[in-house]
């Protein structure tokens, strides 16, 4: 069984979605960043960057959430496209969320929310280049349903997990501005995957307070130890 080392930020969520679409057997592994576990010795083995989502599936550990849709999509055969020529859109939009839309929309969502004040540059820079990217999604899908043409795969699973925070990321009327990006969100929540996967919310109960602890370990100082 697949051990799923997860919390319910939008990375490990597109994981759990990926997971339940294939209907493949797993054990949830809770990881608490807020309470710091995230840095204990064992987790650290599995995944160096103290980061989640992470597997371990047999003999096969992966972490980062866009190689972990890859492993699981390729070796089930499904959720992907066929032929070269599709194959490598699928990779180049796959990176493209990894690449972009995660980490901006991640910093984002720092400096909107938790960054001390006075980080008046780094708001700027860093919601611009969400809603830039963003954009990029929507135009892609203004000709489409789904990121690869008529067919749901893997992709939208990739950007499903950041799609549902738009709101949070950009602001509460943001996702108005991005009508192709909602109807694709509200496409996969239809979906009986998406709606086991929320229930993950249920499995186990995080630490909701960003307290000066979860603080401490979720924005450790630059050159302090992880």
């Amino acid at each position: 069984m697949i051990r799923f080392y997860y919390n319910l930020s939008p990375n490990p969520m597109k994981v759990a979605l990926c997971l339940e679409e294939l209907g493949l057997p797993y054990e949830p592994v809770p990881v608490d960043v807020r309470r710091g576990e995230q840095f204990d010795p064992a987790y650290g083995a599995i995944n160096p960057n103290r980061k989640v989502p992470a597997i371990v599936d047999g003999a096969v550990t992966v972490f980062d959430s866009n190689a972990i849709l890859l492993h699981l999509c390729e070796g089930a055969g499904r959720f992907l496209p066929a032929g070269d020529a599709a194959r490598g859109e699928m990779l180049s939009w796959l990176m493209f969320v990894a690449t972009g839309i995660g980490p901006f929309s991640g910093q984002c969502v720092h400096f909107r929310h938790f960054a001390p004040p006075g980080q008046d540059y780094a708001v700027e820079r860093y919601t611009f280049e969400a809603r830039r990217h963003w954009g990029i999604l929507d135009a892609h899908l203004a000709a489409r349903p789904w990121m690869l043409g008529e067919t749901y795969g893997i992709v939208d699973m990739a950007v499903w997990g950041w799609a549902r925070m738009v709101p949070f990321i950009l602001g509460e009327g943001a996702i108005a501005d991005l009508p192709n990006v909602k109807r694709l969100l509200d496409a996969v929540n239809a979906r009986p995957a998406a709606q086991r996967a929320e229930a993950l919310k249920g499995r186990h109960s995080f630490k909701a307070e960003m307290d000066s602890e979860a603080r401490g370990f979720m924005f450790r100082a630059i050159g302090t130890a992880a």
